[in-house]
């Protein structure tokens, strides 16, 4: 095992970390699309 492994400080789930960081990008990209959806919009 190498010390990583061994000396372990988190024992929570990456599940729930992952799921943070999917949402967090996909509201970013929804809110890039949006606000280029309204500009276009107005635009035209």
């Amino acid at each position: 095992m190498n010390q990583f492994e061994q000396n372990i400080k988190d024992n929570r789930n990456d599940l729930g970390d992952s799921l943070v960081g999917f949402i967090v990008s996909f509201g970013f990209f929804a809110t890039m699309f949006i606000i280029a959806t309204v500009v276009q919009f107005v635009g035209s």
